[in-house]
């Protein structure tokens, strides 16, 4: 299993969202290919296995007071880490911007899930392109409740 966390601009990210919390939301990521300016937030999980914070920088959408994020591992055959933890212990933290606070997951499905990920795929169209390559897999949307 690849730890993303560890790939150097993913690393890079979580370390400018704990420096710069407002750079690191609007994040350019051209300098990794990406189409430019994304709103980012950052996910802390707690590994399944270890109990361990485990962050990660992701691409988000609002709904209804809820953040959105896909769990699209760039259309690869398995689930994100983070997802497989959510799976595991839905509590997970968030930071957005600066703003920290508790959130719960949950995963969309039906008609909600498609209105979501019609919503992602606008601020990030190569979601579209992540589900024809994990053909294998019906790519989740999670719904990240903010909680208290």
């Amino acid at each position: 299993m690849t730890n993303f966390s560890e790939v150097p601009w993913i690393k890079a990210h979580i370390e400018l969202y704990r420096s710069d919390p407002e750079k690191a939301h609007m994040w350019d990521s051209r300098p990794v290919g990406g189409p430019g300016i994304l709103p980012t937030l950052l996910l802390t999980t707690r590994g399944r296995k270890t109990g361990e914070p485990r962050p990660a920088p992701l691409i988000y959408g609002e709904s209804e007071g809820s953040f959105v994020v896909i769990a699209s591992k760039g259309g690869m055959p398995t689930h994100p880490l983070w997802f497989r933890n959510l799976e595991a212990d839905p509590s997970c933290e968030l930071m957005v911007g600066p703003r920290q606070f508790e959130a719960r997951a949950r995963i969309a499905a039906g008609a909600e899930r498609d209105r979501l990920w019609k919503m992602m795929a606008r601020i990030y169209p190569p979601y579209d392109e992540y589900q024809e390559r994990a053909s294998e897999r019906t790519i989740p949307v999670v719904v990240l409740e903010p909680v208290g």
